[in-house]
């Protein structure tokens, strides 16, 4: 079934739902959450992260802060700590492990440059690297993994395994959402949505991992840069790192989503296969296994 059969199998206001991600003032709305996100209102700030928990059924027990008042805003809340100990990395030094705490949305083998989005409709590696043309022949015919963060998951992300780091890429783009059903809809929307990427050396060989926005994730940030959006350039921005600038181990954080969005993991051909029980709609936390070295 192609995108338009399945367009015309949804219901009317499924159908309002992806139409409305087209026309909807995307970047205002995103910098608007991203205000509120910020401010410090006491007791109003910690009623809504409590009914923000409430509804997303967040267990306050793992958090390094387990009482709502400790949070001044909801940012903080939002990117709110683990306990030490709560995420266990698995030590097997041939294994690489989760990056983030989410579902898997799509993992597998790269066809030549084409990755799977979606059942039924792909995008390819060129547009999602941004036309970088050494880049994208570095991962043609590798492996990749998609996990999405939803808004009740712990939203810093870490890195599969040690790992220099030797460029990083803001691309800008749109900012549709990504949660599952328009990740089916849209197409070629993790390509599009703006995004970083981060390019690693490893001992699996090239290693990329983007973390890639959406509607009201009000900001990007890895541990080395601090907070890369806002502002919001419309042109592509390139830093390179020599060998010793940033070095990180494995399970460390490497960034963190002010709000939800997804984090794609890309491997060259023949060095690592996916851990067997990744599927659409595996359950991940950081520290389980992602991949084995080949």
């Amino acid at each position: 079934m192609n995108l338009l059969e399945k367009t015309l199998t949804l219901s009317y206001w499924q159908r309002v739902k992806i139409a409305f991600q087209y026309v909807m003032p995307q970047k205002y709305l995103t910098q608007a959450a991203g205000w509120l996100a910020k401010q410090k209102w006491g007791a109003v700030t910690h009623f809504i992260i409590k009914l923000f928990a409430k509804k997303y059924g967040i267990d306050m027990s793992e958090a390094a802060k387990e009482n709502f008042s400790d949070y001044a805003s909801f940012n903080e809340f939002f990117i709110r700590q683990l306990k030490d100990g709560a995420r266990k990395i698995d030590e097997n030094p041939t294994a690489l492990c989760m990056p983030a705490d989410g579902k898997i949305s799509q993992c597998g083998h790269i066809d030549d440059e084409t990755l799977l989005q979606a059942k039924g409709h792909a995008f390819n590696l060129g547009d999602l690297l941004a036309g970088d043309e050494e880049l994208t022949a570095l991962f043609k015919n590798g492996e990749f993994a998609t996990t999405y963060l939803s808004p009740r998951d712990y939203h810093r992300v870490h890195i599969p395994c040690d790992a220099t780091l030797r460029k990083m890429i803001y691309v800008p783009g749109d900012l549709f959402s990504v949660n599952p059903f328009l990740n089916e809809h849209v197409p070629n929307l993790l390509a599009r949505n703006e995004r970083v990427i981060c390019v690693f050396d490893t001992e699996f060989g090239k290693m990329v991992q983007i973390l890639v926005g959406a509607t009201i994730t009000a900001s990007i940030r890895t541990v080395w840069t601090g907070i890369i959006n806002p502002p919001r350039p419309n042109q592509v921005k390139t830093w390179d790192y020599d060998e010793s600038a940033v070095k990180l181990v494995k399970g460390q954080e490497m960034g963190a989503f002010q709000l939800g969005s997804t984090v794609i993991n890309l491997f060259q051909q023949d060095r690592v296969k996916l851990a067997e029980h990744l599927a659409v709609d595996t359950v991940t936390r950081v520290g389980e296994t992602l991949a084995y070295k080949k």
